[in-house]
């Protein structure tokens, strides 16, 4: 058997259904291109109606397989109207994505209650309830994987992201509730958590000299992550090669959590 046909059978994701939201976004974006490019039929989920459309007008015009369905992750009603209109189209979603997420870099004592609503009800809230709506779906299948974006604020703090990390540390304890909960219903669920990665909104971060010179200091490998960086783990997950998994978060933050850079040390190299 050729090393082509071994690597297709452990990771494609022909056949399989795959919700993602935040589709539009810098992460997003890369990750919905990236799974089609593995195979996945994509719902792609987003507020962003036009970016939808150019995604998924892009998506399918390289031969892959994309349909979009507008989600508001603050109205309860917008996410059982887009679970309802993804089974209803495609028949079920074998694996949900939870991408969507925002942020406002504020210090803990300026943080208004309409931002720290707002950033909980689309990073935690709807997250929560979106995966409760697609589970019930995978119930009935005996079969499932979700997929939650954790953060490297989950484990390890910065100013000015007291809500933010508030609820990425919560994503990844659901992440652990859905495994424990779901396993018996044949259900995965597990946790990406990125590092430092370099987008349209982390950009103004790259470029402060003091900012950007701290999280070097950080980080080993002393660059920022690249979005594409993060599409090997996600394949992963999504895929039957990691049909052991669950529960657990993978980080991918350039040796961040690790120690960061080292200090001086003595050594022959």
């Amino acid at each position: 058997m050729s090393i082509e046909s071994n690597l297709k059978k452990l990771f494609s994701l022909e056949g399989k259904v795959v919700m993602l939201t935040g589709a539009t976004g810098g992460i997003g974006s890369v990750l919905a291109k990236g799974l089609a490019e593995a195979g996945a039929t994509m719902v792609l989920c987003d507020i962003d109606g036009a970016g939808m459309g150019q995604l998924e007008e892009e998506i399918n015009g390289k031969g892959g397989m994309a349909c979009s369905i507008g989600l508001d992750m603050r109205n309860m009603d917008s996410i059982r109207e887009c679970v309802r209109r993804a089974t209803d189209r495609l028949g079920r979603i074998d694996v949900l994505i939870n991408c969507a997420g925002i942020n406002k870099r504020e210090g803990f004592l300026d943080v208004e209650e309409e931002t720290y609503d707002r950033i909980m009800d689309i990073n935690l809230k709807g997250l929560y309830f979106l995966s409760q709506e697609v589970a019930k779906d995978m119930m009935k299948r005996k079969r499932g994987n979700i997929i939650n974006m954790a953060s490297h604020n989950s484990v390890g703090m910065l100013g000015g992201v007291s809500v933010y990390g508030a609820t990425k540390s919560a994503v990844t304890a659901l992440t652990r509730s859905m495994a424990v909960e779901w396993a018996r219903y044949g259900i995965r669920a597990n946790a990406i958590a990125p590092g430092h990665i370099l987008t349209p909104l982390t950009q103004v971060t790259w470029e402060h000299p003091v900012r950007s010179a701290y999280l070097k200091e950080r980080i080993a490998m002393e660059r920022p992550g690249d979005p594409e960086e993060l599409l090997g783990i996600t394949i992963l997950l999504a895929s039957d090669a990691s049909s052991y998994m669950s529960g657990t978060m993978c980080h991918v933050d350039g040796g961040c959590l690790a120690g960061g850079k080292p200090w001086p040390y003595d050594t022959a190299y």
